[in-house]
């Protein structure tokens, strides 16, 4: 416990005993080790006859003064460090080695630990004991464990490790929310709001203004995007930086090349689209990446990737693809329009552009806007056609009947074309919003042979089950629930346990108001096997509450390694 002090000269408990031991008078002995080691000042000796009259132990007094001159000196250290001398550091480097020697002392960590918070470069050999010993890494100030950690990327990655697999199942927890709503979804919180979120604080404290921290960091969400190719490392690659953008880190945000496309891009994601203003800014950067510096674009690329951006670029695409109908104007004449499927196209093929470090961007098949866009806004019409002839007299109607198949163009782009596909997905949303169950009959069987399954990734599942409360009425049909779940989702309910869960979380909700008989037929079909554990936890009966389902997570990170 008073390890050290003998190193600075000063009497121990041993020094005390050996005293004792080797003296023929120990009250002398005692008054003369209280002498020598007391505070030295001499008007002090006949005040403390007072405090014995008090009752007041020595200890309790010498304690007293002792944590008042602690406090002082740490107020003095930060003083120091905070004001304008020169020789500042030199100053709180040569308390550094008078303290050092003390800092196993509860009492007189603190005050070590205090200079080694304020001082911008720890001496190496400081450094490494402290890295050395667990409890003082443990105790020590971010500050401290920031240079540590700049030289040492394995122990940065165990300690950053923990904090990107509490990021997914965070992000999990909410695609698997048995909350169900459209007005309350994934990505109904801003972006502000996002980046309070407590691994994104704790990742920018870790980090600082330390440059090759972030740098680890960017490497580690990298590496983990390719193991996983899960997209919400995409989302914290660019909540990271706009976190680091709200506290002004002028040290980092000046030397990312990306800094400005995410800052526009997070002002078009906050309003759910991209305006032509922004648009042309966006296009600005993107036409601004420089021969020599196309590695630029593989971070470009992962920010258009994140979950939150592509919701926004497809909002905009279907917002603008409705002004031009309405226009009467075709989508290749639309620069905002390519720009946005230029964007998404950026964003879809992350993934691969960082898998075989060919940093070029995708070329966009013009195909999509010749054929597959012309395709989707046929059904468009067809349900428009439908629509206007059931308003007309009796006498005037004709024996139309509403489509129930798809172009065959539009279906194999949804198959083959990932840009094509997402914003089908994003057009049968738009169809359920909009409450229209004749389109949403015609369109749901078309999801299940998608391109890469993307109909039963997590994310389109939370907002179509969302969406689809909207229609909840429609539930009492059977012809309804036959294309909704014979249809679409038990297609693949069985191989895909995500389909599983978003039914049943679907269905927590609107299970009142399915027909009794389809309802009795579904409960025995979605039945798990009795060894399965978190579904076995769902029953579908009218008194059962709505609980959350276990957050099973399939892409915990194991801890990062550089992207090489």
């Amino acid at each position: 416990m008073f390890a050290g002090l003998p190193e600075l000269g000063i009497s121990n408990g041993e020094d005390l005993k050996e005293t004792l031991t080797n003296c023929t008078e120990p009250l002398k002995a005692i008054d003369q080790f209280q002498m020598e080691n007391g505070i030295l000042l001499p008007t002090l000796q006949s005040a403390l006859p007072f405090l014995d009259l008090h009752g007041t132990p020595r200890l309790e007094f010498h304690q007293s003064v002792f944590d008042e001159l602690r406090d002082k000196l740490m107020e003095r250290v930060a003083t120091i460090a905070e004001g304008k001398e020169e020789d500042r550091y030199g100053k709180l480097e040569e308390l550094l080695e008078k303290s050092f020697p003390l800092v196993k002392m509860p009492s007189i960590q603190p005050v070590v630990m205090q200079v080694l918070k304020h001082l911008p470069k720890v001496p190496e050999k400081k450094l490494k004991l402290v890295m050395a010993d667990k409890e003082l890494y443990k105790v020590c100030a971010v500050e401290v464990k920031r240079q540590i950690w700049q030289d040492n990327q394995a122990l940065f990655g165990d300690e950053v490790s923990p904090l990107l697999k509490q990021y997914i199942v965070e992000k999990e927890a909410a695609l698997f929310s048995s909350d169900l709503s459209i007005l309350h979804n994934f990505f109904s919180p801003s972006p502000k709001t996002r980046r309070q979120g407590e691994v994104v604080l704790k990742l920018t404290q870790m980090i600082g203004k330390n440059v090759k921290l972030y740098d680890m960091v960017l490497q580690f969400l990298r590496t983990l995007f390719l193991r996983t190719r899960n997209v919400h490392y995409c989302t914290l690659r660019a909540e990271l930086l706009m976190s680091l953008h709200d506290l002004d880190i002028s040290e980092i945000c000046s030397v990312d090349p990306c800094h400005k496309f995410t800052w526009c891009l997070d002002a078009c994601i906050r309003e759910k689209f991209v305006d032509g203003k922004r648009a042309r800014e966006l296009q600005g950067f993107l036409d601004g990446v420089k021969k020599g510096q196309e590695q630029v674009l593989g971070d470009l690329s992962m920010i258009l990737c994140d979950p939150f951006a592509c919701n926004t670029l497809v909002l905009s695409i279907m917002r603008n693809l409705q002004e031009l109908l309405s226009q009467d104007s075709l989508p290749r004449d639309s620069p905002d329009l390519m720009l946005l499927l230029r964007m998404l196209s950026l964003g879809q093929g992350a993934w691969d552009m960082i898998d075989s470090q060919v940093f070029k961007e995708p070329r966009l098949d013009l195909e999509v806007v010749t054929r597959f866009l012309p395709a989707m806004m046929s059904v468009v019409v067809d349900d428009h056609t439908f629509t206007v002839e059931q308003k007309l007299p009796s006498e005037e109607k004709s024996s139309l009947s509403y489509p129930t198949t798809l172009p065959e163009t539009f279906n194999r782009y949804l198959q083959e074309n990932r840009v094509a596909c997402e914003m089908g997905l994003y057009y049968v949303l738009h169809i359920a919003k909009l409450r229209n169950k004749n389109a949403l009959q015609r369109l749901l069987p078309g999801l299940v042979e998608t391109y890469n399954d993307m109909a039963f990734g997590d994310i389109f599942l939370h907002l179509l089950t969302g969406h689809l409360t909207l229609l909840s009425d429609e539930f009492g049909s059977e012809e309804f629930c036959s294309v909704v779940f014979d249809g679409f989702l038990l297609t693949s309910f069985s191989s895909k346990e995500n389909v599983h869960r978003h039914t049943l979380r679907m269905l927590l909700h609107l299970h009142h108001k399915v027909l009794p008989s389809y309802m009795e037929t579904l409960t025995k079909t979605l039945e798990p096997p009795k060894q399965v554990g978190f579904l076995s936890t769902f029953r579908l009966c009218p008194h059962t509450p709505p609980r959350r389902p276990t957050v099973l997570s399939d892409h915990s990170p194991t801890t990062p390694l550089p992207l090489v």
